[in-house]
């Protein structure tokens, strides 16, 4: 095992992919010389060549429709928009032509690309830099769906994205970057679809994904000192999704409490809500609960900003008001 940070473990998982299967290239703004706005792929220019590390213009419809075509020519194109904010400009290319080619051709067209879309609050970037988009995809048939937490996560599941025949949707929180973890020595892949305990539990299931499976891990520690005891699922692959670890921990525990940075309103985690309620209601002793960020533009100010978002406090207190307790 070795420590690495969330963006080196991105880097690594890029590079291996490029080494191993030269039809892989990767796309999107400063991806050249600077390697990314967050540096990712410096150094990839000189090893790779500018056919495979394409610096392209402020264009985000333009390069991700050409990302499609090369798809379907046989390359595994992995584009970088610089924002999941910015996803929206480039929508009927993914949403229209990616996912649905497979379906529509009966099978015989595959479209084997991988976006990768940085997201999240935390930075003061306010309204158009801060977004958690992830319903949006998840709501398109045809697109899979990844948010993992870890370097571990991020490495293995990337990886798998990568060779997957379909497109997938990579959600990287842009405050996971710099945050640590272990990963494993050599080959190293995840499948898409397969969620992770985190810690586990018998009071009450806390589902998450991104940055704030930290934040739960974190609730659940406070919790713990109150003698609850949090079972933390970490979702990792929103589409497809793990219903059956997520089922299981839900029918031990009786109680789920889902946590997403996202808005509340249509958030991911209103289908989560939505489906635990009708597929395992009998399973419940209390309603389902939702702790997600605020139904407003993302503020700039510090101290708006971190009272629009869930925080480990608010989990914790989301958790004693479904176990019915006080702090």
């Amino acid at each position: 095992m070795r420590t690495v940070t969330y963006g080196q473990a991105i880097s690594e998982a890029l590079r291996e992919e490029m080494r191993r299967d030269p039809a892989v290239f990767v796309l999107g703004e400063d991806m050249g010389v600077m390697g990314s706005v967050f540096g990712l792929t410096k150094g990839f220019l000189a090893e790779f060549g500018a056919s495979r590390v394409i610096d392209t213009p402020i264009s985000e419809a333009g390069f991700t429709a050409m990302a499609v075509g090369a798809a379907l020519r046989g390359l595994r194109p992995v584009v970088e928009i610089m924002y999941v904010d910015f996803t929206p400009v480039c929508f009927d290319p993914i949403a229209n032509q990616a996912a649905k080619m497979r379906y529509m051709t009966g099978g015989q067209a595959a479209v084997p690309l991988v976006l990768r879309a940085p997201g999240g609050a935390g930075r003061r970037n306010a309204g158009q830099h801060s977004q958690s988009l992830e319903a949006l995809f998840t709501h398109i048939p045809g697109l899979k769906v990844i948010a993992p937490s870890t370097p571990a996560d991020i490495k293995g599941l990337l990886k798998t994205a990568i060779r997957d025949d379909d497109p997938v949707v990579c959600i990287e929180h842009k405050l996971l970057y710099a945050a640590k973890g272990q990963i494993p020595d050599g080959e190293h892949l995840i499948p898409l679809g397969r969620a992770d305990v985190k810690r586990p539990g018998r009071d009450v299931t806390l589902v998450a994904w991104s940055r704030q499976v930290g934040f739960a891990l974190e609730a659940a520690g406070i919790l713990a000192g109150e003698g609850i005891d949090a079972e933390v699922v970490d979702l990792r692959s929103l589409v497809p999704l793990d219903w059956d670890t997520l089922a299981a921990s839900v029918r031990k525990t009786h109680r789920a409490v889902i946590v997403q940075e996202a808005v509340r309103r249509g958030g991911y985690g209103a289908e989560l809500a939505a489906q635990i309620g009708e597929e395992l209601f009998d399973s419940l002793d209390a309603p389902v609960k939702r702790i997600a960020g605020l139904n407003v533009v993302s503020p700039f100010s510090p101290a708006l900003e971190d009272l629009t978002y869930p925080n480990p406090g608010t989990i914790a207190a989301g958790v004693r008001e479904t176990l019915g307790r006080q702090p």
